[in-house]
């Protein structure tokens, strides 16, 4: 059986003390990450030897895990530390996606909230070159942004973003590249592929 599909690039992992290569398997399907969605992530970027904000997307990956009742277990400087030492396992050639991220392994009362206690955390470093500055088309989505009273639109939070996959499809499906989100009240509230 084989346990994860290939990484689409080259690609560092993080998880439970060490580094491994490759798009290495850390969910099971007792996972309430897996089952319940329960997992927020940040995302940054290095490119050209810099990682603009990098500091402020581990602080925020680590103020999106409380907003979902996780525990964070590393603080930002050190996932800005485990950052630069993992990027120095690519060549610097191409822009690297840096993503940390925690999720729930068990469930609490019923099984439905996260148990704060079985927050795990990796830090998913990969290859992603940068969308060439070329323009793109877009369309307003039917689909809207969700409010804090009906998801935790306070985090970063993976359960959000099949909303988002699904505005960007029907946006495809009509000719369109990407899709703009509206909050409830009509605002603009983000691309479909950028918050």
């Amino acid at each position: 059986m084989t346990l994860a599909a290939a990484a689409q690039s080259a690609t560092w992992t993080f998880v439970d003390g060490d580094w491994y290569e490759g798009n290495v398997a850390i969910l099971g399907p007792r996972s309430h990450a897996m089952w319940l969605g329960t997992s927020v992530f940040d995302g940054a970027r290095w490119f050209e030897g810099v990682a603009p904000d990098l500091e402020l997307h581990a602080a925020r990956v680590n103020a999106s895990a409380v907003a979902l009742g996780l525990a964070p277990n590393m603080t930002p400087e050190q996932i800005v530390g485990l950052t630069w030492d993992g990027l120095k396992k690519f060549d610097g050639k191409t822009a690297v996606y840096i993503r940390p991220m925690y999720w729930a392994e068990h469930g609490g009362y019923m099984g439905v909230p996260a148990d704060p206690a079985s927050t795990r955390f990796c830090l998913c470093l990969y290859e992603s070159p940068m969308i060439s500055p070329t323009g793109f088309s877009v369309s307003v989505s039917p689909f809207r942004r969700p409010t804090i009273e009906t998801m935790p639109t306070n985090a970063k939070a993976g359960c959000l973003y099949p909303n988002n996959g699904r505005a960007i499809l029907e946006a495809k499906a009509r000719g369109f590249d990407n899709a703009l989100v509206l909050d409830m009240l009509g605002n603009v509230a983000e691309t479909g592929s950028s918050n």
